[in-house]
């Protein structure tokens, strides 16, 4: 889609998702074993077919940065196609971008030279979801909207941590309540609300209108509940039935026909804002067992990411007589490349290059790049940053008292080891 930009919002600071963030962008953590937060809206736009993008980073940008130029560059700017880093300049003033809404203002000059555009679309970096943006606008365009906001039914307690949205029966949308002590419910339906996925799109003379003459820095707080009213304001049902699973057959080598769970994906229902570390975890965990509730696995709507050239992963020994059993083997987990098992994962997701040792216990982990698990090892319920080298009969995740005395430990009991925490040696 030639008329359409897309600009990606990858500045925010991610305080909630310290320890992970001390170092990195929000958008730039690993996720699932092989990716980055920000591959999955690239993605998407790639898939829907929209190859202008913008990606507005701010705060430690240099590991996004050396991500995208390693993995993204596959745009033809002679066809029209483009990724632009497009980092905080002063252009409007001395300040750094203050607000979603902000970020684009202060860039609006790349809007206003490309007069092909129609629409603009404005994303978050650091979102878990499949989307179609071509069904997006196709119901943007139906409805003679002048701006569409992306929404997910969620249980109506749920609603109150998001920004909710309240329509007619025709899904026009009335009014915007941040984080409501008392949600909203849909029209017919008193169970659920409409959440705000803070994805948008705007004409492009409308978005040009806001940004040069409507106040505010922030697109969800501020300027959208100000133009209601003043433009034509409609949410765009993000839902699970316009996802189809399928499943389709592959010959294995000994000739029997095995069935696949194929997700030949629109939208899929799948939204997580990974905003903090106990949703950073779920969604993880979301990708392992047999019909995960995410699945990376569908052929129609890939994951794009940069790939290292490293070696298969590997599972060696299998001495279940043994006294106690030396067994290497993953079980309901995902395994990057480079990683050599010799202990027992289960329900985890291990990154690349991650050596867990013999008669060690990995268990509905998050294990990220250069980790070594020594031997005698229990890590349960853990997410584990990059560079870190645990000695042998080390407990993570047993006993949340002793955790807390060096770790961080979430809401929901997950410990988190900050990189580099246990050094070499």
């Amino acid at each position: 889609m030639t008329d359409e930009l897309a600009i990606i919002m990858a500045g925010g600071k991610g305080e909630r998702l310290s320890p992970l963030t001390q170092d990195r962008s929000k958008p730039s953590v690993p996720f699932g074993g092989t990716y980055r937060l920000i591959d999955i809206t690239l993605s998407n736009c790639i898939n829907s077919g929209i190859y202008k993008i913008m990606v507005l980073p701010q705060y430690k940008s240099q590991s996004l940065v050396d991500h995208l130029e390693a993995g993204w560059n596959l745009f033809s700017f002679d066809l029209g196609h483009y990724l632009r880093i497009v980092s905080p300049q002063m252009r409007t003033g001395e300040r750094w971008y203050e607000g979603t809404a902000d970020s684009v203002r202060q860039n609006a000059y790349l809007i206003e030279r490309d007069p092909r555009l129609a629409r603009v679309m404005v994303l978050s970096g650091d979102h878990v979801y499949k989307m179609d943006y071509r069904l997006f606008r196709q119901y943007h365009d139906q409805h003679q909207a002048d701006i569409s906001i992306s929404v997910i039914e969620v249980d109506r307690l749920s609603a109150r941590a998001f920004g909710v949205v309240e329509v007619d029966q025709d899904f026009n949308i009335k009014a915007f309540h941040e984080k409501p002590a008392d949600p909203v419910s849909i029209p017919g339906d008193t169970e659920h609300a409409l959440a705000s996925m803070g994805i948008y799109i705007f004409n492009r003379d409308v978005i040009l209108d806001i940004l040069h003459n409507a106040e505010g820095k922030d697109f969800g707080q501020d300027i959208i509940p100000a133009l209601l009213g003043k433009y034509k304001v409609v949410a765009y049902p993000y839902r699970a039935q316009n996802r189809i699973a399928d499943y389709s057959f592959v010959t294995q080598p000994d000739g029997r026909r095995a069935r696949v769970l194929e997700e030949r994906t629109k939208d899929s229902g799948y939204w997580r804002d990974v905003g903090n570390l106990d949703a950073y975890w779920n969604a993880n965990m979301d990708l392992c067992g047999v019909e995960p509730f995410f699945n990376l696995y569908g052929t129609y709507w890939p994951i794009h990411t940069h790939m290292r050239q490293l070696p298969p992963a590997k599972f060696v020994f299998a001495s279940e007589r043994d006294d106690p059993p030396r067994v290497g083997k993953a079980l309901d987990s995902m395994v990057g490349q480079g990683c050599i098992i010799t202990g027992i994962v289960r329900d985890s997701v291990l990154s690349t290059n991650v050596i867990t040792r013999s008669w060690s216990h990995v268990s509905e982990s998050v294990v990220m790049d250069n980790v070594i698990i020594g031997r005698h090892c229990n890590v349960k319920k853990a997410i584990i940053d990059k560079n870190n080298y645990i000695p042998d009969g080390t407990n993570i995740g047993v006993d949340p008292t002793e955790d807390k005395k060096r770790f961080k430990v979430t809401q929901r009991g997950i410990t988190v080891v900050p990189k580099g925490f246990f050094p070499a040696g």
